[in-house]
């Protein structure tokens, strides 16, 4: 079955990249139609909402832009282009207030991804932007027309021009499977290999540990100068301060096939200050009774010391002092991607013009098909939100003078 729309644009991915760009279009005048492969557009925005929608942060531009880290340079000028303050202004202009929280992240007032995503969708059909769910993605035919897989068979759809925001490999039970790698890279479009990010790492614990300890939150600790809050899991670790390191490690492992990290579980004591508490008699007590006592030391913090600390080091107060303070853990491996809350990898920015394939004319990316990563706390809505308005934009410009679409 062969559709011909002319003037009409596709967006491939209905996840908040997407929609982004089919609303500056559709604002514009562009008739926008929107594929997804599931059910229902908006699916992992919807889940990674459901404990708290954080949208954004609202700490100083300069800051924020350094969470970036080496794509910083290259995404700056989409972020310039819709900055912290305007996400707020447009989640604003859904009707969706919101506030600042403690950390600095920014939250719609109900704290869900519910309602902000009903308003924007209606805005959206208002525009006239079509919806077509169920319809998959197959990739090219040999003259460049996209092959769409729809329940009532095989689709070929001709557009003027297609915005592709697949999203990255996590979580592939809400869309984002990572299959387009394969597609782009047959038509010479150069990928970085899609990798886990903000995710959890394999520390092989002992049977005893991870059979005591798995679930157990471990509060109030510190890797280097940032604080935060780990879980213990079967395997290993979890959490947003794991998360927020997860890039460096990943990569260490990659390099060097483990990386050590060092857990300070009393980011708030001095070491000197803890040396002196445990050099006090301990007289008859047990060495975990001593510990709990006098730095209230218990339960998981008391097993990470047993896991690392031999009988000996552990009677030994000095020792247990230091170990409080650089408890290492060595980690072995990065959970499966489709574990972790995000990835790393994608189209390459060397493969792009704006946000248009140099190999594929008329074709854009943007969103986490991109190759940059991101720690959580808004940062990755983000830039989803401002990639997508730059796509947009381009296809916009594509339109008017394919020779100088970027």
């Amino acid at each position: 079955m062969e559709s011909n729309h002319e003037q009409c644009v596709a967006v491939i991915g209905g996840g908040p990249a997407g929609l982004m760009a089919a609303e500056v279009m559709a604002a514009a005048g562009v008739r926008v139609a929107v594929y997804d492969a599931m059910p229902s557009v908006g699916r992992k925005f919807l889940l990674a909402g459901r404990g708290g929608m954080n949208i954004t942060h609202a700490e100083p531009y300069e800051q924020f832009m350094a969470r970036y880290g080496s794509r910083a340079g290259v995404l700056r000028p989409m972020l310039d282009a819709f900055t912290p303050d305007d996400l707020r202004g447009w989640v604003h202009g859904l009707g969706i207030d919101t506030f600042v929280g403690t950390s600095g992240r920014v939250f719609p007032t109900e704290m869900k991804a519910a309602p902000m995503l009903r308003a924007w969708l209606h805005r959206l059909r208002e525009s006239g932007v079509h919806f077509h769910q169920r319809h998959r993605w197959l990739g090219l035919t040999g003259d460049g027309a996209l092959r769409i897989a729809a329940p009532d068979g095989e689709h070929i759809v001709r557009p003027a021009a297609t915005v592709l925001a697949l999203g990255g490999a996590s979580w592939a039970r809400l869309g984002s499977d990572g299959a387009w790698q394969t597609l782009l890279a047959q038509h010479g479009v150069e990928v970085a290999p899609l990798v886990p990010a903000n995710c959890g790492f394999d520390a092989r614990w002992s049977e005893h540990f991870s059979a005591k300890y798995a679930g157990q939150p471990l509060t109030t600790v510190a890797i280097g100068a940032r604080k935060g809050q780990l879980v213990i899991t079967a395997s290993g670790v979890e959490g947003s301060l794991i998360y927020a390191v997860s890039a460096g490690i990943r990569d260490r492992i990659a390099a060097e096939g483990r990386a050590t990290i060092e857990l300070d579980l009393l980011p708030d004591w001095p070491l000197e200050r803890l040396q002196q508490e445990l050099s006090h008699p301990r007289g008859s007590r047990s060495m975990s009774s001593f510990l709990q006592s006098r730095v209230n030391i218990k339960g998981v913090k008391i097993g990470l010391l047993h896991e690392v600390l031999d009988k000996e080091a552990f009677h030994d107060p000095l020792r247990v002092a230091a170990t409080l303070k650089a408890l290492p853990v060595i980690l072995h491996a990065p959970r499966p991607i489709d574990e972790a809350i995000s990835s790393a990898g994608g189209v390459r920015f060397e493969a792009l013009q704006g946000t248009m394939l140099k190999a594929l004319p008329g074709t854009f990316v943007a969103g986490e098909m991109l190759d940059w990563e991101a720690p959580t706390g808004g940062y990755l809505l983000t830039a989803c939100f401002a990639s997508g308005l730059a796509a947009g934009r381009d296809v916009l410009r594509y339109l008017v003078n394919p020779a100088h679409a970027a």
